[in-house]
């Protein structure tokens, strides 16, 4: 996964342990207890160090709107947009945002005015000048 530098700058913060160390991989982010054995994830979703798990989409949404007061799903169609206005290539969007169908990207990906703009002049015929 890749991160902007002020995310970077910010991942301290939930790795750290309560011991003052840090978790070196795992999940980034948990939750507040540990699964029980009945439902127990796969080991890539738990902390090697405390055992707790990382949190499902809809746990992570409801954090998400509890305390930052956004929407999980409108961030993720918010980036993804955003990179389309810049040109970015479909591919390397699906990438990003993991769609492995590019019908299912495309929906995130819906040219501005300017964008569309900027294509109707590169298709337009040169103009002679004497």
């Amino acid at each position: 996964m890749y991160w902007e530098s002020g995310t970077a700058h910010l991942l301290p913060r939930p790795l750290r342990l309560p011991d003052g160390t840090s978790r070196t991989h795992g999940p980034l982010f948990l939750s507040e207890r540990r699964p029980v054995p009945a439902r127990r994830p796969a080991a890539a979703d738990l902390c090697p160090r405390t055992g707790r798990a990382r949190p499902g989409y809809d746990r992570a949404r409801v954090l998400l709107e509890m305390y930052a007061g956004l929407d999980l799903h409108q961030l993720r169609h918010s980036a993804a947009t955003h990179l389309g206005e810049a040109e970015i290539p479909l591919q390397l969007i699906m990438g990003k945002t993991r769609h492995e169908n590019p019908r299912t990207a495309l929906r995130y990906v819906e040219p501005g005015a300017e964008a569309i703009a900027a294509v109707t002049e590169v298709l337009a015929p040169r103009r002679r000048t004497h």
